[in-house]
């Protein structure tokens, strides 16, 4: 009989239950999440009815790797572009959020009786939403095109890099066992120091890497490259006392950088997936039924106060950071979960010895009851809105929406602050990159150079290298001129003379110091003195050089950062007709024809879409053939997907009637387009009706829309005459449409993409 590993026996009957209960969640219309979670009891060793994992530590190892994976690919979604993008408010709601989380769960904690680590890492798992479980909930609702779910993405982001900042500080904590300021401080600072160093050296040779190889990069080729570059990272922050997933985290927010962020993302989903289901299953092997009946009370207490803490405090820190009452209850009502990151959180705990048993089955047991009420949250959140709005005085809304407008005023920096900013970056980066160059060569390369030949000219020789790689980065330290144009005109006004001065001071200064620095840990105090007046000679002699060579470093390390965005505008460029905002928030939406609909049959005339809710079907995909701007004598078959146009308003309540909605679809060729037209004295249209325009019969397209001076006209009659000056929003065939509105003689009309 062959010998089976039970690594094997034991993913077979992994993957096998997860499964079964993911095809049975999926038919209920549940997060898979919860799938995996219950998968896990099943096969797990507190429950007897089925088969029982052989080698739990195996299983371990394997959803380490999910969590590597998890976090990854939550990278390549991150990138550092975006967390600057999404603005003060995503930032202070976030802020606040957290904050307000971790004390409440703090509190819970010893209001329970636990010791303090226990309800440190409380605070910790509550204080972090769910991404997946939201952007499940969004899809499932419809609600993604909204404006309060550009401000729920926002504050995820915040979020997901708040994690990782929280497990490099509960690891600390953890190993020191006391709340210690200092090892706190130079925690964070060490945190910073690396994030900086490895963005920095990550963009400057990592899409360089990618573009180089291009040509040798085939889809095999390029998910071995990114998952090695991922486990490389992962191996890099562990060497130097971070957590792997910080490593993943941070490799998959570089490569979001590059232009094959998409299809790295692509590539690595069903590597994602696959290990993320083990992840699941193994968090929910470690949830012991008997433990949660011990401790049914917390479970509830916790779950009302993730509830009921997490909706106020994101409220509060919204309406705090300048938003409207209404995105700010949504935004609050949308975030009352816990998810992934808490389960990471709480796994650090568990791993790392410090929290009790008990913590962990309860944190995945409240994790499982507010995904479930998710959904629900996000429906009541607006109604709930109209009931609050009812009861606020008058004095308050009008309050808050001063604050509100007040807030959101743009003020123009100064440019004393462009300056001081500018400064202060250039600084921190040239610091790091020097203090990195400096640690390299004494920890790795002197030792090299030691064994190869006599220490001290191993030390003179290690010096001069040292010193050739770090020239850049002293010259841009101490000499470079920063944002020139806010700077000349500082330097007009005699009142900034002085504090320019002692900026460019302050800077020679430290670079002198870094130069020092350098040099004294592989000389004597007396020669590092007297070598750093010569290097700092020589480094004035050779500014035009090195200002050369640093703009070209510069110009490198720009165009790679801004390489995904520049192919993008050159992506735009080459279409110009890319599609922008539809008129009065109008978009597509999909959805498909179930069998047992009771529209199924009928034509579009019967069912009166466009009279009931307002929207207009501007295609239907019927297997291979498409059907754009389908006539009213169109019936409706068992799946037709139907593209359909319309308000959030209107999409949602269609998408009631017809109970299927699923997930947007994006074509390479686009058959159908909503575009504006503008009605000019001469064309086709001019002074006809909808119906004689032959809008519809000619161009196979249809009207939607008019803007006519201040009015708008959503869904006009046919009856409606075209007249001069007219702003008509056309879905169809874009070139048989602008046909009709061309002028004799003229250049083709204007036209606008929506």
């Amino acid at each position: 009989m062959i010998h089976l590993p039970n690594l094997i026996a034991d993913l077979a009957l992994i993957l096998g239950a997860a499964a079964i209960t993911t095809l049975i969640f999926k038919k209920l219309k549940q997060p898979l999440v919860l799938g995996y979670l219950i998968a896990g009891i099943l096969v797990g060793p507190y429950f007897d009815l089925f088969p029982t994992v052989r080698e739990e530590e195996n299983i371990k190892v394997w959803s380490e790797i999910g969590v590597i994976f998890l976090l990854f690919s939550l990278g390549l979604e991150f990138s550092f572009k975006k967390l600057m993008k999404v603005g003060g408010s995503a930032s202070i709601t976030a802020f606040v959020e957290v904050v307000v989380m971790l004390a409440l769960g703090y509190g819970t904690g010893q209001l329970l009786g636990w010791n303090t680590m226990d309800s440190i890492f409380l605070g910790g798992v509550l204080s972090i939403s769910s991404t997946t479980i939201i952007i499940r909930a969004f899809d499932e609702l419809g609600v993604k095109g909204q404006k309060f779910a550009g401000l729920v993405f926002g504050i995820l982001v915040v979020e997901d890099l708040i994690a990782i900042v929280l497990l490099v500080l509960l690891s600390t904590l953890a190993v020191s066992q006391q709340f210690a300021g200092t090892e706190m401080l130079i925690s964070v600072v060490k945190l910073v120091f690396f994030l900086i160093l490895w963005f920095i050296g990550g963009i400057f040779f990592i899409p360089t890497l990618l573009k180089k190889t291009k040509s040798l990069m085939s889809e095999e080729t390029l998910l071995v490259t990114s998952l090695g570059l991922c486990l490389l990272m992962v191996v890099l922050a562990t060497q130097v006392g971070f957590s792997a997933a910080l490593g993943a985290f941070i490799m998959g927010s570089i490569l979001a950088e590059t232009t094959q962020a998409e299809k790295i993302e692509h590539l690595i989903k069903s590597v994602k997936d696959l290990f993320g289901a083990i992840f699941f299953v193994s968090v929910g092997m470690l949830i012991d039924p008997k433990m949660l009946q011990m401790y049914l009370g917390p479970v509830i207490l916790i779950t009302v106060i993730t509830l009921v803490g997490k909706t106020l405090s994101t409220t509060i820190g919204a309406v705090l950071s300048g938003q409207p009452l209404k995105s700010s209850v949504q935004a609050g009502m949308s975030l009352a979960q816990i998810g992934e990151f808490s389960f990471i959180i709480a796994t650090l705990g568990l791993t790392l010895k410090v929290t009790s048993d008990f913590l962990y089955p309860i944190a995945v047991a409240v994790s499982a009851v507010t995904t479930f009420t998710t959904p629900y949250m996000i429906k009541v959140a607006e109604p709930f809105y109209n009931w609050l709005d009812k009861r606020l005085p008058e004095k308050w809304k009008a309050s808050l929406s001063r604050y509100s407008s007040g807030a959101q005023t743009i003020s123009e920096a100064s440019d004393w602050q462009i300056v001081l900013k500018a400064y202060i970056t250039n600084t921190v980066i040239c610091t790091v990159i020097i203090v990195a160059i400096g640690l390299l060569s004494s920890l790795y390369l002197l030792p090299k150079m030691n064994e190869l030949m006599d220490p001290l000219w191993g030390r003179i020789i290690t010096g001069i290298i040292t010193f050739l790689v770090m020239m850049p980065f002293l010259w841009a330290l101490a000499v470079r001129q920063v944002q020139t144009t806010a700077f000349s005109n500082l330097r007009k006004q005699n009142k900034y003379k002085g504090p320019l001065w002692l900026l460019r001071i302050a800077r020679i200064g430290l670079a002198v110091f870094m130069i020092g620095f350098m040099l004294d840990r592989f000389f004597s105090f007396a020669i590092a003195l007297s070598v750093t007046f010569v290097m700092v000679v020589v480094l004035v002699l050779l500014s035009r050089r090195i200002q050369v060579f640093y703009n070209r470093l510069e110009d490198r390390f720009f165009k790679n950062f801004n390489a995904r965005e520049a192919a993008e505008a050159a992506a735009k460029a080459a279409k110009p007709d890319a599609a922008v905002l539809a008129p009065w928030d109008a978009h597509l939406a999909s959805f498909q024809v179930r069998p047992e609909w009771d529209g199924v049959g009928k034509t579009l005339e019967e069912l009166i879409l466009r009279e009931k809710y307002g929207v207009n079907i501007a295609m239907i995909e019927r297997g291979e053939r498409l059907i754009p701007i389908p006539p009213k004598t169109e019936r409706l078959y068992p799946g037709d997907r139907l593209q359909v146009i319309g308000t959030d308003e209107q999409i949602t309540s269609f998408r009631n009637y017809i109970d299927m909605h699923l997930p947007e679809i994006k074509h390479t060729r686009t058959e159908v387009e909503l575009r504006r037209f503008d009605v000019r004295t001469g064309s086709a249209v001019f002074g006809k009706s909808i119906r004689q325009s032959g809008i519809r019969e000619l161009a196979r397209s249809m009207v939607v829309g008019i803007e006519r001076g201040d009015q708008r006209i959503l869904n006009p009659i046919s009856d409606t005459v075209l007249e001069d000056g007219d702003v008509v929003w056309v879905v169809g065939n874009p070139k048989r449409t602008a046909a009709l509105f061309r002028v004799k003689g003229e250049a083709p009309p204007q036209t606008q993409t929506a």
